[in-house]
């Protein structure tokens, strides 16, 4: 399992007091990356540049209701989401829920036992992903969920195209070994494809401007010049 304490910790919140409380106090836990947010556009735009494996979320936003802005980041991302509200009437607490919420922590709290919250959800997201089938396939930033067709880096959803994931499902169950460009061949369009070489070579260009921060640089997705392509998880 990995260490929990390097987990991005992202804190969306307008009271700049309670704010820099969290702060502190997940910083004394251990936590090396926590970033905080005072309106809901700054914690979106946070989110979509860090893509942090936790958010801390209050409701009542100056620009923003909490609600809205779980239910923009879950439309492609599953990271766990905590509510902090001074509402604390169950129907608040059920809509928060049954938008996305993973908890719901009503003001004023510990913030001691939100730390610890907020470790027992990234133990249990990690525990989730190890303790899955093998429909499940983690490597660095990735995850793979074969049975549900999906490839999420950093918790956010990547859209693929069919080849598109097939090729990268392959590459991912030879991850750090070098696969020749006949390979993914047979393995993705099956029977004997005329062309092919250029075929591959214009979908690992998409796949890299998908997954890449720098498609022309790749760090994931490299080529191994007159051999193939290897999928190097662990961005060096």
């Amino acid at each position: 399992m990995e260490n929990i304490l390097n987990k991005k910790i992202l804190i969306i919140d307008d009271e700049k007091d309670l704010l820099k409380l969290i702060h502190t106090v997940l910083i004394k836990e251990g936590f090396t990356k926590v970033y905080t947010a005072e309106t809901g556009n700054e914690g979106l735009r946070l989110f979509n540049e860090i893509l942090p494996d936790l958010i801390i979320l209050d409701i009542m936003l100056p620009d923003s209701e909490g609600y809205e802005i779980c239910s923009t980041i879950r439309s492609t991302s599953k990271v766990p989401i905590l509510f902090l509200s001074a509402k604390s009437e169950e129907l608040d607490k059920i809509l928060g829920f049954a938008i996305g919420g993973d908890d719901y922590i009503t003001k004023p709290f510990s913030p001691k036992e939100l730390a610890y919250r907020v470790k027992a959800h990234l133990r249990r997201s990690e525990y989730q992903i190890e303790s899955s089938d093998n429909t499940i396939l983690k490597f660095g930033p990735f995850i793979m969920d074969t049975k549900k067709v999906e490839f999420l880096k950093n918790n956010k959803v990547i859209e693929l195209k069919p080849k598109e994931y097939r090729i990268l499902e392959y590459l991912a169950k030879h991850k750090n070994q070098i696969v020749s460009k006949e390979q993914l061949c047979d393995a993705v369009w099956g029977d004997e494809y005329i062309g092919y070489d250029n075929t591959i070579m214009v979908h690992i260009r998409k796949i890299r401007k998908k997954i890449e921060e720098d498609p022309s640089n790749p760090k994931f997705l490299v080529t191994v010049k007159g051999l193939g392509y290897k999928l190097v998880p662990e961005d060096k």
